[in-house]
């Protein structure tokens, strides 16, 4: 059983001139510990349909599973249940909290998970991420680049089965995109699987495969075709 799967799903959101549709009708597995690259040009519904993996957003129409959960019927309290115990999400603006510090934001979903062990293993993913020294730090004392190494770290604490990235790399000089992807392909390595949105030719052609989308839908003969 694929560990995604998403079936004849489509979304349309309200907007200010009528409703405006944003996907159609995609069709897509993804197999357990696979890495998908999502590409294609901006408006093309990438973000949207991570959203939807990740159950962030409900799609109008069509079917996702998750880890074996059927998500689309879901309530709120039980998306967020499942979430905390099968997924890591990062996103481009990080979402760190303002008032904890680096390792207190990224031990926060093992914490809410129970785990006496969570600011050991928070250090730990720190660390890994070569931001131990910045443990004490809040994120206003820290770089865009170290927030986002926070945001993966916090994200990869829990050992998700499923990480969804938003552009992972988007907003960081070289060397730090490096940092980041070597610890997203890691993360792989554990058996995680990756689904990862961006406009990084290098990345994209990382991932075993490359998922394409245009106007809202999956270009059909390009799903191995990096951007």
């Amino acid at each position: 059983m694929p560990i995604l799967d998403l079936v004849d799903l489509s979304l349309t959101l309200p907007g200010n001139a009528g409703p405006v549709d944003i996907l159609h009708d995609v069709t897509l597995s993804v197999e357990a510990g696979e890495s998908v690259g999502l590409v294609g040009p901006s408006g093309s519904g990438k973000s949207s349909l991570l959203m939807l993996m990740g159950g962030l957003e409900r799609p109008s129409s069509g079917r996702i599973a998750a880890a074996g959960q059927d998500l689309t019927d879901l309530g709120e309290d039980a998306l967020a249940r499942f979430r905390r115990d099968n997924m890591g999400v990062v996103f481009q603006s990080f979402h760190l909290i303002p008032t904890m510090t680096a390792l207190e934001n990224v031990a926060t979903p093992l914490e809410l998970a129970g785990r006496r062990d969570a600011f050991d293993i928070a250090a730990r993913e720190l660390d890994a991420v070569g931001l131990a020294h910045r443990a004490d730090h809040y994120p206003a004392q820290l770089s865009g680049g170290e927030q986002q190494r926070v945001a993966l770290a916090r994200a990869a604490a829990p050992g998700p089965r499923i990480l969804l990235a938003d552009e992972p790399t988007g907003n960081l000089d070289e060397a730090t995109g490096e940092v980041v992807v070597r610890q997203l392909f890691a993360l792989q390595e554990r058996g995680a699987t990756l689904i990862l949105v961006t406009h990084s030719p290098s990345l994209a052609a990382r991932c075993d495969r490359t998922i394409r989308l245009r106007g809202g839908r999956i270009e059909p003969g390009l799903r191995d075709a990096a951007e």
